[in-house]
This record gives structure tokens, C-alpha cells and sequence, in this order.
């Protein structure tokens, strides 16, 4: 098959050069490469296009060599057939083939010639040019510059120095305003900051100066420092030379230092929640800080699967004592409570205990943890303390005698309140009671454990001992004398034991944990045993942050237990508005609770 190649080019002067070859081939290959038959040097051409060929039947076939199309009569293809007697033109970048026959028998003719670059983009009016009615780029890049520099700094500074003084009121945002000011803004503000979207004043207090620790405080004053600034300062590691640079430009520039509200809260990051800090961000301190605090009492953390001190709770170590003590439960800590409470015979299923609460109708059961401690959010630790009328007087009694159609009944809690009751007291002969129960040892009568379980009438056996060895105080008290008369040891039994962390016992309730899972109540014989679980019954279920997520581990980071803000240390920076020293109010269970539910989530 033979190719008439015609290529027509124009010179400087509009001059028309047409020359022509014929190719005597069955193939013609076109593109940017010199090699080929049809050589276009144009970048959007590919080194190799398009390459035509016999198709049979006087048909020409064309198909692209790479995967870049080419357009066909004003479409694109990849492959196409072309009768050279209809005609066709292929369009590749600023070159255009029409190919056709020269003649009827003739060869098959591809006229090759360039578009210009301004063809089809004048303006519908002949001889008008849209960019010669426009001032030059130059002069426009001003214009846009100045009109950005005045509608977006001169306008918001103007405004910001010609209004009334504003005060540093969050709940007011009728307060002058600043124009244009929100293209200053680098994002939206927190979900807890949202309403202030319109009063930046109450954040931003003086231009150009970063939001200062004194701003933060004037909301969030119940707020407590994590330690002793000076502390602090000596606790941190020590910075890079990197960070030690930028922390300087920042401080030149009126940030307040690596401990400010700022250098850890960071605002305009869009609606987003508070998130708990990073494992990281606490072990960067407290990994090892006994280097550089050497009188510190506890012990470094890092990661709680592997690097974190055994608890510490908070208990009384000695009878008549005023001040509880932390005491690590690697030392075997045994608790002085004043009380004489064995767990085990309580919670057994076939004891003594267990047919008498059956045989109650409050109970209708052996007794199960939660009918003697029950969950109070508001109370520290969780729980509401045990209060004796509502659950231990159903078994054992204070009723002392009649008193008419009814009965009367010791006070309890108040050893005088009791010695007046007493005094009352009919002390006329009775007939002993007795349950028909004998349990031998301790558990006997007059054992250390001894608890007559019968109906509140029975109870009131030696009622009018009741201080004396035998008497129905010594169930569950510890005697003593106090000036040569009966006494009872006082009951010291902390609140909460756990108090440099946080435990929500609702979030392991239910299909998560039984109380027995945690607590040895089965086997505690004594009331000095310390139920508090150890480090390693939480690494059950808790490893660190880095840990791998499966139905039975949990990644617990630092901030699921403990808070950076705690309530209870009470040091505060000099000039903070609710002043020096104090405690506010326990705010750290909402957040601490938000985390949680974040994390189970």
C-alpha cells in the first residue's frame, strides 16, 4: 500500500510550503520521536501516538501505540477504521492529518498541518480582544493585594482600636465588634468553647499576644495545677536543641512557656471533644522521674502493662489513729477498721447468714455484695458508705424491749446515745433466746464471730451487756475501756482508697465483671484482709495504650485512671481568682467518665 504524505508549513510572511513524499509501506507509525514516519514535535504527543495500517477492503485502520487516545472527527478513541474515500482527520495536540485518496485509484493521502494557537479564542466581536479593555496582570496583582490588605488587616485593626473597650466577659457578645475579623480565625473552636465563636476577646485579651494562663483561669478557676510550678519545671526532662529554639521564639513572642494552658490545649481545630492526652505525654515525665525529683515517694510509670507502681490505698494502719497512711499492697497491708467482719460467712451460699437472709423478706436470698454496698455516683468512690440501720439490722438486731404495741431499740453509732438507752432498759429477768444453732470455735458462743441469727425478738439477748464480752455490740465491734468504763474501738473506714486515681465501678458492672472477680470476698475470714486488687488482677483485662484491642484486653491509657488536673492537690498560681491555698469541689469524675465511654466505645 502506498502513503502520500503531504505536509504543508507557512513561513514568517504567511507564504504557503507544501512538499510531498510517498511511502511505500503497509504500515505508517506517527508521533513526537524522529524515527517515525510522521515525526510532530509537540509535548502532547506521544514518542510513539498513533500507527495506521491496511485494514483490507481499501480500509485503513488506526490505533494508538500507548494508552493515550487520540480524537477522530471530534472524538477520542483508541483504535478506529478510516475510508480514505469518505475522509476523516486526527487530531494530535496542535497537528491535524486529514486523510483521504488522491483520486480514485490513487494512494492514500494524509495531509499533515498545524492549528494556531489562537484559533477559536478570539472574541465574538471581530477585532476586539477582552484582555486589551483590562489593566495589565501586574497592575491587577496590586489591586487585589491592596483591597486584601485593607478589607482583612487595616479594616479589623481600625475597628479593633476605634470601639469601646470590651471586658473579658464570656457570657456578653454584644460587645463591639470587629469587621472582617473572621479571616484571622485559623478554625472553629472546640465543642466546650462553641459559644464563644463570636467574643474572641474573651480569649484573645490583648493583639497578637497568645492566650494567657490568668484568661483560662477567669472560667476555668476550680482548676488546680498538676504540682508546685518550681516542681514541674524540675520534673520535665530536658528539651531538645530544637524545641529549646522554637520555646524560646514563643516566649519572645508572649507564649507562656512549655507548662502554660496553651503549650497542651490547642484550640480552632474544628467542633471536636476534649481528647485524653497520650500515654506519651505522662512518661515523658514520669518515666524517670526519680532522677530529677529525688524525693519523690512514688514510683516511676511508664506503660501500664509494663512500667507502673503497685497501689497504694489509703488506710488505717492502727486503732485510734487520726491520719490514714498509703500503703503499697506488695506489702501485705492489713487494714485496723475497729470492726470485727468476716466477708466469707456473708457471702457464703449455705451458711447461717445465708439462711437467715433467705428467711427475710427484704432478702429472700443469700446476701450478695450489692445489698450491703450500693452504687452512688455523687459519693467518693462510687459507693455509698454502709449504713448499719439499712444493712446489717435486719440480721442483726437493736431491738432492746416492748414499748406498748411495739418495740424500742438501741441508737446506734454513739456509744453515750447507747449508754442512755440502756439505762432505760427494763433490766427485769428474761428468758434467753436462743437460735438452736451451735457453731463451734470462733464462731461459738462467745467466739469472736458469734451472732445470734434469729428473729429481731431474740436479739435482745444480753441487750443490757451489750459493751461487756458477750454483749450483741461485740458482733461486729472491737471492745476496749476508755477511762475505766466500756468502750468501743472507733470505726475507721475510708471513703475512698483509691485517691490518686479513678475507678468507675459502673463501667465494669454487668457481662464485664463480677464483684468476686476483683474482690476475694469468699476467702476473707478477717476484717483486717484488704480487698483491694492488685496491679496484676487489672493487667487482666488492662495493658497499656500500645496494646493490641481484643474481647479480653483493653488499651488503658494514663489519662483512663488519672486525671492531669487533680482536684484534691490544692496548688494553685498566686494570683489565681478563687486565691490560695483550697480544694474545689471533685469536677474530675465528668471528664474522667467521658474518656472512659469514649474508649469502650
Amino acid at each position: 500500500m502506498a502513503f502520500l504524505i503531504r505536509t504543508i508549513d507557512f513561513t514568517a510572511a504567511g507564504r504557503e510550503i507544501v512538499r510531498d513524499r510517498t511511502l511505500d509501506q503497509s504500515a505508517v507509525t506517527i508521533g513526537r520521536a524522529a524515527d517515525n514516519d510522521i515525526h510532530l514535535p509537540d509535548l502532547a504527543v506521544e514518542q510513539r501516538h498513533v500507527r495506521l495500517t491496511d485494514a483490507g477492503g481499501g480500509m485503513i485502520g488506526a490505533e494508538a501505540i500507548t494508552g493515550l487516545g487520540f480524537a477522530i472527527d471530534g472524538k477520542t478513541r483508541k483504535s478506529a477504521t478510516i475510508d480514505p474515500a469518505v475522509g476523516a482527520e486526527i487530531a494530535l495536540g496542535s497537528a491535524r492529518l486529514a486523510i483521504g485518496r488522491a483520486g480514485e485509484d490513487g494512494p492514500v493521502q494524509i495531509t499533515v498541518s498545524q492549528v494556531e494557537a489562537n484559533e477559536g479564542a478570539a472574541d465574538a466581536l471581530q477585532n476586539f480582544a477582552l484582555t486589551s479593555a483590562l489593566p495589565s496582570k501586574r497592575a491587577m496583582a496590586w489591586g487585589f493585594a491592596a483591597t486584601i490588605l485593607i478589607l482583612l488587616l487595616s479594616v479589623p485593626i481600625f475597628t479593633h482600636l476605634t470601639r469601646t473597650p470590651v471586658t473579658n466577659d464570656p457570657e456578653n457578645v454584644e460587645q463591639g465588634q470587629v469587621l472582617f475579623d473572621a479571616a484571622w480565625s485559623s478554625g472553629e473552636l472546640s465543642m466546650a468553647h462553641h459559644d464563644l465563636e463570636d467574643n474572641c476577646e474573651a480569649c484573645h485579651q490583648t493583639a497578637f499576644i497568645s492566650v494567657q494562663d490568668k484568661t483560662c483561669l477567669t472560667c476555668h478557676e476550680d482548676l488546680n495545677d498538676h504540682a508546685e510550678m518550681p516542681r514541674q519545671r524540675l520534673g520535665m526532662p530536658a528539651m531538645s536543641w530544637g524545641d529549646q529554639a522554637q520555646w524560646t521564639i514563643a516566649e519572645t513572642l508572649g507564649k507562656e512557656g512549655p507548662l502554660g494552658c496553651v503549650s497542651c490545649h490547642s484550640e480552632h481545630e474544628g467542633p471536636v471533644k476534649l481528647e485524653a492526652s497520650s500515654e506519651q505525654f505522662c512518661a515523658d515525665c514520669h518515666d524517670n522521674l526519680d532522677a530529677r525529683l529525688t524525693d519523690v515517694s512514688f514510683g516511676n510509670a511508664d506503660d501500664f502493662g509494663d512500667k507502673h507502681p503497685q497501689f497504694r490505698p489509703l488506710i488505717y494502719t492502727a486503732h485510734f489513729s487520726d491520719e490514714p497512711m498509703r500503703v503499697s499492697l506488695d506489702r501485705d497491708p492489713v487494714e485496723k477498721s475497729g470492726l470485727l467482719f468476716p466477708h466469707d460467712i456473708h457471702v457464703s451460699e449455705d451458711g447461717g447468714a445465708a439462711r437467715m437472709a433467705i428467711s427475710l423478706p427484704q432478702y429472700g436470698a443469700p446476701l450478695e455484695c450489692s445489698d450491703c454496698h450500693e452504687e452512688d455516683a455523687g459519693a467518693p468512690g462510687g459507693y455509698a458508705p454502709v449504713v448499719m440501720e439499712d444493712s446489717c439490722e435486719a440480721c442483726h438486731s437493736l431491738v432492746s424491749g416492748r414499748s406498748g404495741a411495739g418495740f424500742t431499740r438501741l441508737r446506734h453509732g454513739n456509744v453515750v446515745e447507747l449508754m442512755e438507752d440502756l439505762a432505760r432498759v427494763d433490766r427485769g429477768p428474761r428468758r434467753p433466746v436462743t437460735s438452736g444453732r451451735y457453731r463451734p470455735g470462733q464462731y461459738a458462743s462467745g467466739g469472736r464471730y458469734f451472732a445470734n441469727f434469729g428473729r429481731p425478738m431474740s436479739a435482745y439477748i444480753a441487750i443490757n451487756r451489750a459493751l461487756e464480752r458477750g454483749g450483741t455490740c461485740g458482733d461486729c465491734h472491737i471492745r476496749t475501756q476508755t477511762e475505766g468504763r466500756p468502750d468501743l474501738v472507733p470505726v475507721n473506714i475510708p471513703d475512698e482508697y483509691l485517691h490518686k486515681g479513678w475507678f468507675p465501678h459502673d463501667a465494669h458492672d454487668g457481662d464485664v465483671a463480677e464483684c468476686a472477680d476483683c474482690h476475694a470476698t469468699a476467702t476473707s475470714d478477717e476484717a483486717t484482709d484488704l480487698l483491694i486488687p492488685g496491679l496484676e488482677t487489672c493487667r487482666d483485662c488492662h495493658l497499656g495504650e500500645s496494646a493490641i484491642e481484643t474481647e479480653e484486653i483493653v488499651p488503658s491509657s494514663c489519662a483512663m485512671c488519672h486525671s492531669y488536673h487533680t482536684p484534691t492537690m490544692p496548688w494553685r498560681p498566686e494570683d489565681h481568682p478563687a486565691g490560695m491555698p483550697g480544694a474545689p469541689g471533685d469536677g474530675r469524675r465528668d471528664t474522667v467518665a467521658s474518656i472512659l465511654g469514649s474508649l469502650r466505645r
